[in-house]
């Protein structure tokens, strides 16, 4: 089976649900996918490209915390799981994560670490530290551990320092660090901050997702710029605990589905074993089916 581990879908503005984050509407307009881009599209573009299961990541076209499109996603088709967004420092977010984890497909949530706390999901700065006071709303984390929530985050390799501390702080919880955390493909592994990620593989509940690479390579199909990162995680993590994702259509104005898919088996060294944990058994460990 096939599982994307990184998705998006999103529906129609309404006066309830309103577009309100300009730049993802100029993105969207890049894609080769329609603007409005629903989960039954998703599904049909899964069909073609073989992908059995997927998750809908939220996607902030709406205000960043208007998780309608990404529930009702997860909710009404079998084959779709959810990652919602939630403001843990707003007031009520622990309740408002249990509410949402209550919902049948939710599986986790997403941080934009990468991202200012006041311009989330507008732009990056990997100079960003609002993650290390994040670790300090206790009421919100007790909330994650209670629903058995698994953290997905978007990290810039220089703020794995970050993710690190909140990993020992909340070591029983899952985590997926997304996109190979920006890393530059011309630089070594182990000669770049990219080598922190040797420190979260000594946890056994963080896996590393290798995921919309069409955006972090500088080549074309099949990406070899950065076959080195995917072989050294597998050396580190292990295959139990690297992930793939396509993160379509996000990456619509670069390549296929198809190709989103298929570019692991362009990958030399990787057994038969490797490409199913990474295409989806790790995913379903993580997250404990």
């Amino acid at each position: 089976m096939v599982v994307d581990s990184h998705t998006h879908a999103w529906g129609r503005p309404s006066r309830e649900h309103p577009w309100v984050n300009g730049d993802i509407v100029e993105l969207v307009e890049t894609f080769d996918v329609d603007a409005v881009y629903t989960a039954e599209k998703l599904l049909a573009d899964m069909d073609e490209a073989g992908v059995d299961e997927a998750v809908v990541v939220g996607y902030p076209i709406c205000e960043w915390t208007d998780n309608w499109y990404t529930v009702k996603a997860a909710t009404e088709y079998d084959r779709l799981s959810g990652v919602v967004m939630v403001d843990q420092f707003a007031e009520g977010a622990g309740e408002r994560l249990r509410n949402l984890m209550g919902n049948d497909g939710i599986v986790g949530f997403r941080l934009g670490a990468i991202c200012p706390y006041d311009r989330m999901w507008e732009t990056f700065d990997p100079s960003a530290e609002w993650l290390r006071e994040a670790k300090d709303e206790t009421e919100f984390w007790d909330a994650a551990r209670e629903t058995d929530a698994a953290v997905q985050i978007l990290a810039h390799v220089d703020q794995l320092d970050q993710v690190v501390e909140l990993v020992e702080t909340y070591p029983e919880l899952t985590y997926l660090i997304d996109h190979f955390s920006h890393a530059d493909p011309n630089e070594s592994p182990d000669d770049s901050a990219f080598a922190r990620y040797a420190e979260l593989a000594e946890y056994d509940t963080v896996y590393a997702k290798v995921s919309e690479v069409q955006h972090r390579s500088e080549e074309s199909y099949p990406y070899e710029d950065v076959h080195d990162h995917v072989r050294w995680l597998l050396e580190r993590f292990g295959k139990e605990r690297v992930v793939w994702g396509a993160d379509y259509p996000n990456v619509s104005d670069e390549s296929t589905y198809e190709e989103c898919v298929t570019w692991i088996e362009r990958v030399d060294g990787l057994s038969t074993a490797d490409r199913n944990w990474m295409m989806g058994r790790a995913f379903e460990r993580a997250i404990g089916r």
